[in-house]
Order: C-alpha cells, then sequence, then structure tokens
C-alpha cells in the first residue's frame, strides 16, 4: 500500500475552530437572535434566484473559511447550477448539507467542483441562520430540515429527479436524518453520506472546542445556538431522534470518521447502529497515516474518494492515500 505525505495539521484545528468563535462573537454569525432576519423556506429558493458570487476551488478549510468571511452568500464553484441536468451515469443530483458554524462555500469548495468534474448535478445550501452572516446551522435543527426539505423540492423541480443524493458534515449528517423520517425525506433521497456526523451528539468538551475558546462564547451553547445544545450527547433532540430506529428503508446510509475528530467525541459516536444498509467506515482504516480532523475532512483526499464510492459504488476506488 503506497502510504500518504501525511501534513501535520493537529494543532490546526484549535486555531481553526477559534477563529469561528471569534467570528461569532464580532457579530459575523449567522444566528437566529432577535433583531437577525432568520433564513426561511421561502428564503432558501428566492437565494437560488439571485446571482450569488461564485467562489473558487479551495484544497483546505482555513482558506475556504477566510474567504466565506469576505464572501458570505458565495456559492462553491461546481455548485448550483440550476440548468444541470442529471445523466443517465449520475441520475440523482447530490446536495451538501454543510456543518455548525460553517456555509455552504467553507465547507464545500473543495468537494463540490470534484463531484462537477465527475458529472453530478451538485447542489448547495445555506441554512440555519440569518442570511447576511458566514456562520451558519446555529439554528432550531428541526427547523433548519424544512429549510432542506424546500431546497430538496426544488432542486428536484429544476432537474427532473425523483430523488437526490445528500453529502453531509457533522450537523449536516445529523440534520437530514430528521428530514427523511419526519417530513416526507426518505421517498426523494436514495443515499444519505454523512462525514464526521453528530449522530449521537457531541460532548460538551468537543463542543467547547468552539464555544470556549473566547469569553462569550459559552453563549452560543444556548440562546444564541439552539442546534449546539440539541447536539449534546443524551440531549431530548438527539434521544428523540435515535428512537425506534436510527435509520429508514429504502435509504442507504455512509458514515465516515476520523479518529482524530476533536468536535465529535468519541469519533465513534458518529456510527450509526449496524443495519444492511449502513456503512461505518474511519479514514484512517484506509490510510492509517492520515491526521485529518473534523473540519478538515471534507477536505481530506480519502473522504473524497470514500464519497464518490459511496455515490457510485460500481466504479469504487481504493482511496492511493498519496497528498
Amino acid at each position: 500500500m503506497r502510504i500518504r505525505r501525511v501534513r501535520r495539521t493537529a494543532p490546526r484545528p484549535l486555531a481553526v475552530l477559534s477563529g469561528l468563535v471569534t467570528a461569532a462573537c464580532l457579530g459575523l454569525v449567522g444566528t437566529t437572535t432577535a433583531g437577525a432576519s432568520p433564513v426561511t423556506d421561502a428564503s432558501v429558493a428566492a437565494s437560488t434566484e439571485q446571482a450569488d458570487p461564485v467562489g473558487p476551488p479551495q484544497d483546505g478549510f482555513p482558506a475556504a473559511l477566510g474567504y466565506s468571511l469576505l464572501h458570505p452568500t458565495a456559492v462553491p464553484s461546481g455548485a448550483d447550477d440550476w440548468a444541470c441536468r442529471p445523466t443517465a451515469a449520475h441520475p440523482r443530483p447530490v446536495v451538501l448539507v454543510h456543518g455548525t458554524f460553517e456555509n455552504r462555500y467553507a465547507n464545500w469548495a473543495g468537494l463540490a467542483p470534484k463531484l462537477k468534474e465527475q458529472g453530478y448535478c451538485v447542489f448547495a445550501l445555506n441554512y440555519g441562520g440569518s442570511g447576511s452572516g458566514p456562520l451558519m446551522a446555529t439554528g432550531d435543527i428541526p427547523t433548519s430540515a424544512g429549510q432542506l426539505a424546500a431546497f430538496v423540492d426544488r432542486v428536484r423541480a429544476a432537474t427532473g429527479a425523483d430523488r437526490v443524493d445528500l453529502v453531509g458534515h457533522s450537523q449536516g449528517g445529523l440534520m437530514p436524518r430528521y428530514y427523511l423520517r419526519h417530513l416526507g425525506g426518505a421517498a426523494k433521497t436514495a443515499h444519505l453520506v454523512a462525514l464526521s456526523p453528530t449522530n449521537h451528539g457531541t460532548s460538551l468538551w468537543g463542543l467547547g472546542l468552539l464555544a470556549r475558546a473566547f469569553p462569550g462564547g459559552d453563549a452560543l451553547l444556548g440562546a444564541s445556538c439552539p442546534a449546539c445544545a440539541q447536539q449534546v450527547t443524551g440531549s431530548d433532540f438527539v434521544t428523540a431522534l435515535n428512537e425506534g430506529g436510527e435509520t429508514l428503508p429504502g435509504v442507504s446510509y455512509t458514515v465516515i470518521a476520523t479518529r482524530y475528530d476533536e468536535v465529535v467525541t468519541p469519533y465513534a459516536s458518529s456510527f450509526l447502529r449496524p443495519a444492511p444498509n449502513v456503512v461505518n467506515q474511519v479514514v484512517q482504516d484506509h490510510c492509517p497515516l492520515s491526521l485529518t480532523e473534523h473540519t478538515d475532512i471534507s477536505y481530506d483526499p480519502t473522504a473524497t474518494r470514500l464519497v464518490l464510492d459511496a455515490l457510485d459504488p460500481a466504479h469504487a476506488q481504493r482511496p492511493s492515500c498519496l497528498p
């Protein structure tokens, strides 16, 4: 096996996450606090009518986040081409769902253009916050699921596809499960591929990396970030979502986790309960020297290969473990 040369990124996550909280405390976060204009189903649909700027491809989360701070409505390259029509090779559009404190560009500026190059129709939404801030997905998760439902319906109407594939990161892997179970999404979705999802919640230590690096960050866990409280291990939301079975028939589920996840702790809490329609994977099972962590997993080449394989298993390829 050829081993990928690994950049030493272990110290970087805390700096990146601290930057997120700094931005939030400076008022850049797209929360649903008083005075903000919350994202609604109508505004999600309306945003697709506007000519949002298309940002350049990126090879890492910090650069993508930095760009999105200056261009909070940016669309990742390759995404949101509303004239795209699925092909016989890739008949289902791919909808990308970002994570907490992230946005569509910061999360998907690496993967979206790669999916487009492979011939997919790719779409990405911002959800769970105001329309003015770059840091999203802080609002009530069921409300965010309603925004995803509206976006998926628009994608299906534009492309003529009956079903879509969802690819999500962190909360973006958890929140779609509410859509599938409670908002009719299972009939409209073939596959949910989740990168480091918070399927069984995360510890306060993990959320603390997001919220406690700076004074005032704790407030984001509650009043300013309902989604944070809902993702704590043992929360009423997580408990209710997992009761009675974690998956639904007719939908395939793939979870891709990393042993170096510092936000979803322990990392194995990302995994769904074993079932015939569930695949749980760890990046390091394929490339043992990989140090990829929570925020960078959507840019990691091994994780990208695993996403492509999950979406098109008939043409799956072994990750190369190269840089």
